[in-house]
């Protein structure tokens, strides 16, 4: 013995159905015999009453009966709604196959012939039960996968709950979405693919003379980009400039912009040193002078940003260089370009360039500058929102694979 107690199989209740008196004590006795609960009934309305109270695991009834025969009853059985499957056998003196075919029609599980031979009997009960039996298993299994089915979706629930509070919170860091400057203008553009994403987008004031503004791109997606941006809105806070690492205090208590090349490698140091991810970003990090318009960036692996000169034309500018995070001791280039009135800078995420139609084929860069061209009289957050309608129609639909941002800024220079 291994000291466990043995489990006696569940006692089915059986009904037994037929006009004979004789016929229903001869089955209740065997049946009895084998350690099955009986029930009887005379006919099949009485039987009907008696499934509702006794809810019977097994039937046995007669096919030939006074008033509501064996073959309705049966069909009122299986309208009768229950937990677990009733098997049904029916007695008959029938021997026709278009009988037997009329019985399963009507829900009938077997057929015994009358009279009934105790060793078939009890044969069809064991082939009734294992049909019982894993009838319960399955329906235990459907209950605990029910169960497991409604834990995922209460975690699902408080998930998607948590991300969306967290979407709330990442869009929070990009406070105003315009600022006028006097003499320049920015917007900023910020969508994630999913509940939370990559992208960040923001500007920060320096002094009265120039102001910064910047696009990073994040590897991945997700929960562990998301926590990436939070931390690197911190290292380019508008709100706390001492804690900016693009901007320097004098001892005067005013601002003065850092080298950008040297903020990129402080970053790319801070990454690789202080956060400890397997994630790196893409960025373009600008200033932007309000007095002469000209503009000192550093491009680390984000798409080019784009000049859209007040003639029309459109250039390209920047080096590409190294992501942030992903190699330790690079360096990076600053690059100039001078602003002239009327002339906008973009600096736009690849989500937009890399956007797919439903055949696969990129946007571009040529579809960019076709954007831009059919949008030359839109100024400041419609010209982006416009970008971003153009974007879904290019796509063909509302959601997009990858994050969309973007940061543009307008020169309006002494005119």
């Amino acid at each position: 013995m291994d000291g466990r107690q043995a489990v006696d199989p569940p006692l089915r209740r059986v009904l037994v159905v037929d006009d004979s008196r004789l016929q229903r004590r001869v089955l209740a006795t065997l049946l009895g015999g084998w350690g099955f609960e009986v029930h009887e009934a005379d006919g099949g309305e009485e039987a009907l009453a008696l499934c509702h109270s006794v809810n019977p695991d097994l039937v046995i009834s007669d096919w030939m009966m006074p008033g509501m025969d064996g073959i309705s009853f049966c069909k009122a059985f299986r309208q009768i709604p229950r937990e677990h499957y009733g098997y049904f056998i029916l007695l008959t003196s029938k021997a026709d196959k278009t009988d037997a075919a009329a019985g399963l029609d009507a829900g009938a599980d077997d057929f015994l012939t009358k009279p009934v031979n105790k060793a078939e009997l009890r044969a069809r009960l064991n082939a009734g039960e294992r049909i019982l039996d894993m009838q319960r298993q399955l329906t235990e299994k459907n209950r605990i996968i029910r169960q497991t089915v409604d834990k995922l979706q209460a975690a699902h629930d408080s998930i998607d709950s948590d991300l969306i509070e967290a979407k709330k919170l990442q869009q929070s860091l990009v406070r105003e979405r315009y600022r006028d400057f006097g003499l320049a203008k920015v917007s900023l553009l910020l969508r994630s693919a999913g509940r939370v994403g990559g992208d960040l987008v923001g500007y920060y004031p320096i002094n009265a003379r120039c102001f910064g503004c910047f696009a990073i791109d994040v590897s991945g997606h997700g929960i562990t980009s998301a926590l990436m941006t939070a931390r690197l809105a911190g290292y380019l806070s508008s709100a706390v400039p001492e804690h900016n690492v693009a901007i320097q205090a004098l001892g005067d208590g005013s601002y003065v912009p850092r080298p950008l090349a040297e903020v990129a490698r402080h970053l790319n140091d801070l990454v690789l040193s202080e956060v400890r991810t397997e994630h790196y970003f893409t960025m373009v990090l600008a200033h932007v002078s309000l007095i002469d318009g000209s503009v000192r960036l550093v491009q680390a692996g984000h798409p080019h940003p784009v000049v859209q000169r007040a003639n029309g034309t459109i250039e390209e500018i920047g080096q590409g260089g190294v992501p942030v995070g992903l190699l330790p001791d690079v360096t990076f280039e600053e690059v100039a370009v001078t602003l002239e009135p009327g002339d906008r800078l973009l600096i736009q995420s690849d989500g937009i360039v890399e956007c797919p139609d439903a055949s696969g084929a990129l946007l571009g860069e040529k579809g960019l500058f076709e954007f831009l061209n059919d949008l030359r009289d839109v100024a400041g957050a419609p010209l982006l929102e416009a970008i971003l309608w153009k974007l879904g129609d290019y796509a063909g639909a509302d959601e997009f694979p990858d994050d969309i941002s973007a940061v543009l800024v307008e020169y309006q220079g002494h005119t």
